[in-house]
């Protein structure tokens, strides 16, 4: 049985999460709650109509800012592209593009409640968003949470080409500046592959983020290094 999380209860420990990784239901999107879970290795994702539930994945996908593969074509547009990225500039525009329902999906797991919740978080300066505008108008993005010096991705949109890419890129690398240890990607996808990320052992993802959610926070809003 999945335990259900009252107002004051905590979360049990990761290694408790069934073979999918679902640990727990129930509980709130508070922003301590939050804060509690993604230092704790464990994150939200649940579908409208649905309890809140709480993951932990065993392995875990993640990317070291060190390991970024950037293949030809990304690097030239990079180079050449017409793009201007910024951070923290249109978070909540962020999440509404990245909670619009892809062809290959009838709904969203950004449901408006994780919206508030995340815009919280923002406010806060704990969740951050990176944005790629094209002639004054956002056409890409992604947003996520950062504890210390881990970075634990949530999602991404783009209304053009290689709009999304640009902006991954551009975080991880100002990520590897400031000398964040890891990337939380969550889940296995072939799209984050291509960019470097790989599984690693729940074990040793949770043993890293307790090293790395001590360190003090960039301070919010962030302000990112010109594209290079």
């Amino acid at each position: 049985m999945i335990p259900w999380l009252g107002p004051d209860d905590r979360f049990p420990p990761v290694a408790a999460a069934d073979p999918n990784g679902l640990l727990a239901a129930g509980g709130d999107l508070s922003l301590q709650r939050l804060v509690e879970a993604y230092g704790s290795g464990i994150f939200p994702w649940f579908n409208e109509g649905q309890p809140i539930l709480w993951w932990s994945p065993d392995p875990r996908m993640v990317l070291f800012p060190g390991e970024l593969k950037v293949s030809r074509s990304l690097a030239k547009t990079l180079r050449t592209t017409r793009f201007e990225v910024r951070a923290d500039t249109a978070f909540r525009a962020v999440m509404q593009n990245c909670r619009m329902p892809r062809q290959d999906q009838g709904g969203t797991w950004i449901t408006a409640p994780m919206v508030e919740a995340y815009s919280a978080l923002h406010g806060a300066g704990i969740a951050h968003s990176v944005e790629t505008w094209l002639d004054g108008e956002l056409v890409g993005g992604l947003y996520g949470v950062a504890l210390g010096r881990a970075f634990f991705g949530e999602s991404m949109f783009m209304r053009a080409t290689d709009a999304s890419k640009v902006a991954l890129v551009t975080l991880v690398r100002q990520l590897e500046s400031w000398g964040f240890g890891l990337i939380d990607c969550q889940m296995n996808t072939a799209h984050l592959a291509s960019f470097g990320a790989r599984e690693i052992a729940r074990a040793d993802f949770t043993r890293r983020l307790r090293e790395l959610i001590h360190y003090d926070p960039v301070p919010a809003p962030w302000h990112l290094a010109p594209m290079r």
